[in-house]
């Protein structure tokens, strides 16, 4: 499971605990803490959680940095981390600082709850749906943007996309990567999702294959569509099945949650992602940030088969567009899209 889950001695409580950190993937100190708090959160969300009770903080200071860089860095990792702490209506009380040849950030996340407050992500049935709730591409995007100061790398990609692209793939994947999966925990309930988990370091086959392991009902997952990063499909292929993106091996950091829905609920649950109003980070009723919800996609369906998972051969790749094209995203793209053998109205 993403998290721990303890019994408590106390009142049929559970302790639920989780814990990630990594090395930075971003330029950006401050953007990184956030993409680090989120990311932590993340399992508690795959959960059907949507309150943590407490957060603490692990952080590593490169011994390569010297006074001026440590000073200027660090603070602003730190304070990303509680920015998106707070918004996830949680705080950071405590954590460990060591030196390290490294730079590394994560945390713990606790919180102490009642069995209705979390979903044991076992229960998919034949006839359920997946639904994702980010796109993927993340690694590519960001290793891209990394290509543009390495002639070598970039010139195997720059026919299929222009700087100018680079930088608005890494920016989305930023602003992806640093947004809650709070508000489609909270619709988990809501529309009866039977098993979630996050897309991180496995990519979704290698997330989809552990999530379909643990199922109590002899099923499969079969993924039909691969909701993608705008051109990063196109970078993979250039690059020579870059990192495995269209195999669905490619890492993906603080990902979407894949969702196991009730085949008759998961329009509904795509439709109120969107019209959710959130913050840069996923704080449902917030002004500002991103606004106007969050995109969710039906990629496949839950068949009866022996607890493996499996993408098509040739599976649909929908491009989802950089945040300043979400008008032509919605007159042009069909973001909910099902499968060939679920129509859903």
């Amino acid at each position: 499971m993403d998290s721990c889950v303890i019994p408590l001695r106390h009142g049929g409580l559970s302790l639920v605990q989780t814990t990630d950190f990594f090395y930075p993937l971003v330029e950006d100190p401050y953007m990184m803490g956030r993409i680090a708090c989120a990311n932590v959160l993340s399992d508690l969300y795959a959960m059907g959680i949507t309150e943590c009770d407490n957060m603490l903080m692990l952080l590593s200071v490169s011994q390569k940095m010297n006074e001026k860089e440590r000073d200027q860095v660090m603070p602003l990792m730190m304070r990303g981390f509680r920015d998106a702490a707070e918004e996830a209506g949680t705080s950071v009380t405590g954590g460990q600082t060591v030196i390290n040849p490294w730079i590394i950030i994560g945390g713990v996340a606790s919180v102490v709850c009642q069995p209705s407050d979390f979903i044991m992500p076992d229960s998919a049935v034949p006839g359920d749906v997946l639904v994702l709730t980010k796109p993927l591409g993340t690694q590519v995007a960001v290793n891209a943007h990394q290509w543009l100061d390495i002639p070598e790398k970039w010139n195997k990609i720059k026919l299929v996309i222009s700087r100018e692209e680079v930088e608005q793939a890494y920016q989305e994947a930023m602003l992806n990567m640093a947004t809650l999966n709070r508000t489609a925990a909270a619709l988990m309930h809501k529309f009866n999702a039977h098993a979630a988990t996050d897309i991180t370091g496995f990519g979704i086959i290698g997330h989809a294959r552990n999530l379909a392991q643990q199922q109590k009902n002899d099923v499969a997952f079969v993924i039909h569509n691969l909701p993608i990063i705008s051109k990063m499909a196109a970078i993979s292929k250039a690059g020579g099945n870059l990192f495995g993106l269209l195999q669905g091996t490619s890492s993906e950091t603080s990902g979407g949650l894949l969702i196991c829905l009730p085949r008759e609920q998961a329009a509904r649950f795509c439709a109120e992602m969107k019209s959710s109003r959130v913050g840069l980070s996923g704080a449902v009723g917030q002004d500002g940030g991103a606004g106007d919800g969050q995109q969710a996609w039906i990629i496949g369906i839950v068949e009866k088969g022996n607890r493996c998972a499996r993408i098509i051969d040739k599976p649909r790749i929908i491009e989802v567009p950089y945040r300043g094209s979400v008008v032509s995203a919605q007159e042009g793209s069909n973001n909910n899209a099902s499968p060939p053998e679920v129509q859903l109205t």
